[in-house]
């Protein structure tokens, strides 16, 4: 079993604790966390399984101080793996504290040498990406990369992976690479981001994205039912499928009958369709309308 496949199982075996709640069982937790301390994890195996989320939420949710400090210490373990800044970033940052306005835009992203340069990078490939200089908070570009930023803001306690600076401007400047201005097409698609970014029905969208499963790179092209929650995915599926019946529906005018009672108006002026919709072994589902109300019903 590779270190993935037995991290990934850990995590599994740390989420089905957490779900049964009150009947989670200190021991058990324990003992994984401290299976988790003992295997050689690397930050590509942290985004790639995203165990930190899993040991996080255990923390949260666990009452056990052994598990707690368990959990912690992970945490903090794991954090060192993050490439930290250059002294030389970190002396530059400190002497232009009154211009950290300005140059929000463009923050470094996270590098492990020192002489790489201050241009965001993705989480992914950790290539560097240049910026033009003219960038300014007040310009429509700086103000695209603040509106992105605003939208991965996250309430409560999170380990991200990446910064929503970084992910902001990354994503930005790939968006303005694409369309090569600052044209009605590349606002369009950065009201897209942030949109869905901001849908609290979709929380998990920005969790993905911080969280490194979601590359700046992807998030720049990603459609609109890609950035969907699995509820509304379900949704359209679920309307797609209606259409399709409500299509075959119309193509056939139904038969007229009397055999049933509309449960609106109580007129018998109806008339129904028969259509297979589950497995060949399954009966047909009957749809049936009222002339009179214009009512819809359907049954097995």
């Amino acid at each position: 079993m590779s270190l993935e496949e037995e991290v990934c199982r850990i995590g599994k075996q740390l989420e089905k604790i957490v779900s049964q709640d009150s009947a989670m069982v200190p021991e058990e937790a324990v003992d994984l966390l401290t299976k988790l301390k003992d295997l050689p994890i690397t930050l590509e195996c942290l985004q790639k399984t995203r165990i930190g989320m899993s040991v996080n939420t255990m923390r949260k949710k666990s009452n056990n101080s052994n598990v707690q400090t368990l959990a912690k210490s992970l945490i903090k373990l794991w954090k060192k793996l993050l490439p930290e800044k250059s002294g030389s970033d970190k002396k530059a940052d400190n002497g232009k504290a009154s211009s950290e306005k300005s140059s929000r835009s463009t923050s470094p992203a996270l590098s492990t040498k020192s002489d790489t340069s201050d241009a965001p990078t993705t989480p992914k490939d950790n290539k560097p990406i240049s910026f033009p200089n003219t960038i300014t908070d007040e310009s429509v570009r700086g103000k695209c990369r603040e509106m992105i930023v605003n939208s991965l803001q996250v309430q409560g306690e999170f380990e991200a992976v990446t910064k929503p600076e970084e992910v902001a401007a990354a994503c930005e400047q790939l968006i303005f690479e694409e369309f090569k201005d600052t044209n009605v097409k590349y606002k369009q698609r950065i009201r897209s981001r942030v949109n869905n970014l901001r849908d609290p029905k979709n929380p998990m969208l920005k969790v993905r994205v911080l969280g490194g499963e979601i590359s700046p790179a992807r998030l720049a092209v990603m459609t609109s039912e890609e950035m969907a929650s699995d509820e509304m995915k379900k949704l359209r599926q679920e309307f797609t499928k209606e259409g399709i019946r409500e299509a075959q529906m119309a193509k056939n005018a139904g038969t007229k009958t009397n055999l049933f009672k509309c449960g609106r108006c109580g007129k018998r002026e109806t008339t129904y369709n028969q259509l297979q919709t589950r497995s060949a072994d399954e009966p047909m589902t009957t749809f049936v309308y009222c002339m009179n109300c214009g009512n819809r019903w359907k049954f097995c």
